[in-house]
């Protein structure tokens, strides 16, 4: 695969973007996943998979939470673990901030109430269960590997708020060249 020589030169860092090469078609966790980096340092990363909604809505997993906010698959890791990201850290006591407005968790029990008071949107916070995780050197190899392409996170806060339907193919396509042709191609090869 030929990556665009702008990207190859990208350090992951927290708030970055990470976007699944057409080339691990078969990984069911990543294929065809955007996943934002909340956190990367010598010792490993962690993110999230923005673009891979499950069938639970909250309500489903949290019944005290009357609300039916999408629920993601956040990555392989303690899938039994519910997460969030969010872009009000006004209302979330505890949060920690990823970068440019996006932060990670906070007081879970002030979330419930904020959303039975309306007080939260859906636009506003984004759940996962589970979490994408590397150690130390594994996503520098997967990167050497031309895995991932490491991108910037132009859509800042909004990030949260993204059509994940489109999400992967919209990226194909801003990346151009012979991502262009994959931006079209079936989910699973044996569909063509």
């Amino acid at each position: 695969m030929l990556i665009p020589q702008s990207m190859t030169t990208i350090t992951p860092k927290k708030g970055d973007l990470l976007i699944a090469e057409p080339s691990i078609i078969g990984d069911v966790s990543f294929n065809r996943s955007i996943v934002l980096i909340a956190d990367h340092s010598d010792e490993g990363s962690i993110g999230f998979i923005l673009n891979k909604p499950l069938d639970y809505a909250i309500n489903e997993l949290v019944p005290e939470i009357d609300a039916n906010f999408k629920v993601y698959n956040g990555g392989p890791v303690e899938q039994d673990n519910l997460y969030f990201i969010h872009k009000i850290p006004e209302l979330i006591p505890d949060s920690i901030e990823i970068s440019l407005g996006i932060y990670w968790g906070g007081d879970f029990k002030k979330v419930v109430k904020l959303i039975e008071e309306g007080n939260i949107k859906e636009n506003d916070l984004k759940f996962f269960l589970g979490y994408s995780g590397w150690d130390a050197t594994q996503l520098e190899n997967e990167l050497k590997a031309n895995s991932w392409v490491v991108a910037e996170n132009v859509y800042k806060q909004n990030i949260i708020e993204k059509d994940y339907k489109s999400f992967w193919k919209e990226k194909m396509l801003e990346f151009g060249g012979e991502y262009s042709i994959w931006s079209n191609a079936p989910e699973n090869p044996n569909y063509n």
